[in-house]
C-alpha cells in the first residue's frame, strides 16, 4: 500500500505509534519527528549531495570497521529515537559499543532509543542552515559527544562538542578529527568541497 502525504501549512503532529506506521507504510521517504510531534518530510537530496554523503559514510565505516571494538556506525537512513522524544535520521552516525549492546534486540531492529555519540549532518541545496544548526544543538542536548554540521554552500564545517564548549567554524579544512570520541579518525574533505 503506498500512502500519499500532503502536509497542511499548519504543522501535522503525529504520536511515536503514528510516525512508526506512516515510516513503515513509506520506506522511500525519509521521515524525522520533532519533540513536539511534528512530522518532517526530508526531499531526496541531489546527486552532489548523495556522492558527499557516500565519501562521508563510506570514510566512518571504514574506519568503524577497523575499530569495530569501539563501536557501530550508521548511514543517513537510519533513525534514533533521542530521549526528547524526537526520531531523528543523521547524515552519518556512529555509537559506542558499550551503550549499543546495552539494547535489547528489539530496541535495535526499531528506531534506537538513544542519540548516537558522534552524528553529521551534510547541508544540500535544499537545507536551511538554521534548521540544521538547531538540530545540531538538539543532539548535543540529548547526549551526542561530537558532531560535524558541513556545509559545502559556505565551506565551512561547524563543530559541536557536548562539553558546552562554543561552536567552532572552520573554513573550508581538509581534514576533521574524530578526537577523542572516535579516536584515530581522520575525515577527508576533498570530496567535499565544490
Amino acid at each position: 500500500m503506498q500512502l500519499s502525504i500532503c502536509l497542511p501549512e499548519t504543522p501535522l503532529t503525529v504520536t511515536p505509534e503514528q510516525f512508526l506506521a506512516i515510516a513503515v507504510a513509506n520506506p522511500d521517504l525519509r521521515l524525522e519527528r520533532t519533540a513536539n510531534g511534528e512530522l518532517i518530510v526530508n526531499p531526496p537530496t541531489g546527486s552532489e549531495s548523495s556522492r558527499r554523503n557516500l565519501s562521508i559514510t563510506a570514510q566512518l565505516w571504514n574506519w568503524a570497521e577497523n575499530h569495530s571494538e569501539l563501536g557501530v556506525a550508521f548511514e543517513s537512513s537510519c533513525g534514533f529515537r533521542l530521549p526528547n522524544g524526537s526520531t531523528r535520521a543523521p547524515d552519518a552516525s556512529w555509537v559506542s559499543r558499550e551503550r549499543w549492546e546495552a539494547l535489547s534486540p528489539a530496541e535495535k531492529e526499531g528506531f534506537a532509543p538513544l542519540c548516537p555519540d558522534f552524528v553529521v549532518e551534510l547541508r544540500s541545496k535544499t537545507d536551511s542552515l538554521s534548521t540544521l544548526q538547531e538540530k545540531m544543538r538538539e543532539y548535543m542536548e540529548n547526549g551526542a559527544r561530537l558532531g560535524w554540521l558541513i556545509d559545502p554552500q559556505n565551506c565551512q564545517v561547524e563543530i559541536y562538542r557536548y562539553t558546552g564548549k562554543t561552536v567552532e567554524i572552520l573554513q573550508q579544512p581538509d581534514t576533521l578529527s574524530g578526537e577523542d570520541v572516535l579516536p584515530d579518525f581522520v575525515l577527508s574533505l576533498t570530496r567535499i568541497w565544490p
